[in-house]
């Protein structure tokens, strides 16, 4: 009975394949390679399998000498082991040449250093047939380096590996060349995204379209395999007899055309199938010309970035298509009657495209319940205790979302939850001070703990400080207090919160700025500037995260009724919007997710100091004239309004209402 040493059994064909093989009556015992950090995930794993009593694991690490198993052990195994299967490697034609070169060529030349150490009957290499690189024609088993090209670091390593098994003439050897690999046929079980499962994204983009019949061109074939084939297929072929020396091609017996291949998981998701393929010269020209805007810097930088936003790597339009025409018959006739054959890619696109849209989708994230965009989301809102944030909270709930609501006063923020709950609606209470680091910190973790992930949040937490300059001479800590609050306690939560999203691929961040920003307002240098700070914080970080589907919205917010404007007693002859209007701009920036919200009178504020900068300065200086510094400010409160006080003058109220929601 064979006793066997696996490389690579955590990864997908090592899974299957190890499984299958515990499960064979004549396997006697199965030593698996594992590094510490996976050793855990891999006990796991065999605890599930067939016999798991026949399996031993032990330490070791492709990147070192004899692939870092210890003396002791080597000295155990040796004269054991029959047979050293190799399915560790880098599989990502994304990596670069370091890493494909440190996993596939130098990994296998320990493994093949080790199989000879240990005096192994045989090595088997799994190795790809990427090694066939842009070869255009028939390429059999028998082959290797027939003057390929090899177009990827990937296809240039898996090359490399092969030939030191080949040329190594210390153990007996069998190679398997798999073409794609993609999930169980049954299960739908893929560990991550690669290959035609990259496409997935855009196919699921494409099935909010109408079902129309596409036109497209022929660009040509691929060849692609479930795992449970590819696992069954070697576990019949390595523990046969007589076939050292042989390659064995693991592939579908005839190449796919890639429409043919779309059109099987376009029904599968309900997307437009292709009906009409353009003739082979139509066609030709269309990939030539697509080839030679690849020349063109600007079309480049506009393909590779539609690309990214549907989560595809440019190197996939190298390698989609393969020119190469995989002979597999000696594979076939030496599995023939073990009921090992590759099933029909329409009979189980289906159970993939479940598999990947539950579980692999990278923006799976970004699916909101059934009773619109924010059904199911959960919303940290900061400043929630009282006015804008509370009127948010309350909105949020009642379209189905979870507010997660953040204030320093916890039994407010338990007013505002209750109120929530007998609406039945949900919410949850995180106290916090957010110019402290650790409380920031504390929170974000006890949010993802208590409900998984965080979809969105609202930084309406604020200060404002209405006091001119000439009284701020000796307040610098104005300045700092509002930058504590305003700026740095959001940044500050932005940055615990990005890794979470970058991490899902989905992400909404709202900041509620001022109208104050848009024009020039006097008595505010110190709140104004705080958020002109993450103004243009959020511009930058909207750049850095669009990879990641992290957008951001900036709502410049008029003047609104909330006990932050309390102090300024002339704010009472002012026209305001209410909580519960500026909430309404809340919820669209939430729903909609625009890169801003405004009003016109921000808009045409703007506009003016674009065009007339020192007009507008003369404005603004007379509106610094006609409304005082209020007595709370340290100023002398000489204009005063309210219920049988004198009113504001007919220029002051003039100006309020021509430049509606502004702050004076």
């Amino acid at each position: 009975m064979p006793n066997y040493l696996v490389t690579g059994a955590t990864g997908l064909i090592g899974r299957h394949f190890t499984s299958l093989l515990l499960d064979r009556d004549d396997t006697e015992r199965v030593t698996l390679l594992v590094r510490e950090s996976s050793r855990e995930r891999l006990a796991d794993l065999v605890a599930g399998w067939p016999h798991p009593e026949r399996v031993t694991l032990v330490t070791g690490d492709l990147g070192e000498p004899l692939l870092g198993v210890s003396e002791v052990t080597r000295e155990r195994l040796r004269g054991t082991v029959d047979h050293v299967v190799h399915l560790a490697a880098l599989y990502d034609l994304t990596a670069d040449d370091e890493a494909s070169v440190k996993a596939n060529v130098e990994g296998t030349r320990q493994v093949v250093a080790l199989a000879a150490d240990l005096g192994a009957r045989c090595l088997h290499h799994v190795s790809s047939v990427a090694v066939a690189g842009d070869y255009a024609g028939v390429f059999t088993e028998d082959m290797f380096d027939a003057g390929q090209r090899l177009v990827t670091p990937y296809h240039r390593t898996k090359f490399e590996a092969e030939r030191l098994v080949r040329e190594q003439h210390d153990v007996p050897w069998r190679v398997y060349r798999p073409a794609v690999v993609v999930g169980h046929s049954t299960t739908g079980e893929m560990g991550k995204i690669d290959g035609p499962y990259y496409l997935f994204s855009a196919i699921s983009r494409l099935a909010a379209l109408p079902s129309l019949p596409m036109v497209a061109p022929d660009i040509g074939d691929t060849n692609i395999v479930p795992v449970d084939y590819v696992a069954a297929a070697l576990r019949e072929l390595v523990s046969r007899e007589g076939l050292d020396g042989r390659t064995f091609h693991l592939v579908n017996p005839e190449p796919q055309p890639v429409a043919a291949v779309y059109n099987a998981f376009a029904r599968a998701a309900g997307a437009p199938t292709i009906a009409v393929e353009l003739d082979e010269r139509l066609s030709a020209g269309i990939v030539g010309l697509a080839r030679l805007s690849d020349h063109v810097p600007g079309v480049t930088i506009a393909r590779d970035a539609v690309l990214e936003r549907l989560g595809i790597p440019p190197v996939l339009l190298e390698t989609l298509t393969f020119p190469s025409v995989f002979s597999s018959a000696a594979t076939r006739g030496e599995l023939t009657g073990t009921g090992v054959d590759v099933p029909r890619l329409e009979d189980y696109a289906p159970v993939l495209w479940r598999y990947w849209r539950e579980h692999l989708d990278p923006f799976r994230a970004r699916r909101h319940g059934p009773r619109g965009e924010l059904d199911g989301r959960t919303v940290v809102i900061t400043g929630a205790s009282s006015g804008i944030g509370r009127a948010t909270a309350l909105e949020v709930a009642a379209k189905g979302g979870i507010p997660l609501l953040v204030a320093r006063r916890e039994h407010e923020l338990e007013e505002v939850r209750d109120a929530i709950v007998a609406a039945g609606g949900q919410a949850s209470v995180y106290p916090a001070d957010l110019t402290d680091e650790e409380s920031v910190r504390k929170i974000v973790a006890a949010m993802l703990a208590d409900h998984g992930r965080v979809d969105m949040l609202v930084n309406n937490a604020g200060r404002s400080i209405r006091r001119s300059i000439r009284l701020s001479y000796d307040r610098f800590h104005d300045y700092e207090r509002a930058m504590a609050i305003n700026y740095f306690g959001a940044v500050r939560l932005i940055l615990a919160l990005l890794p979470h999203m970058s991490a899902r691929k989905f992400g909404h961040i709202v900041n509620v700025s001022s109208i104050g920003v848009q024009g020039i307002a006097p008595r505010f240098s110190a709140y104004v500037a705080s958020k002109a700070a993450l103004d243009y914080f959020a511009k930058i970080a909207a750049t850095e995260t669009h990879g990641d589907g992290i957008t951001f919205t900036t709502i410049h917010m008029p003047l609104v009724r909330t006990p932050m404007i309390r102090p300024t007693r002339i704010y009472d002859a002012f026209p305001t919007k209410s909580p519960e209007q500026a909430a309404d701009m809340v919820i669209r920036a939430l729903e909609e997710r625009p890169k801003h919200i405004g009003t016109p009178t921000g808009r045409m504020i703007q506009l003016a100091y674009a065009l007339t900068p020192g007009l507008t300065d003369a404005v603004a200086y007379q509106g610094f004239r006609v409304f005082p510094d209020s007595t709370a400010a340290g100023g002398t409160g000489e204009l005063r309004v309210g219920r049988g006080e004198r009113h504001l003058s007919k220029a002051a109220m003039a100006l309020a209402k021509l430049v509606r929601g502004f702050h004076w």
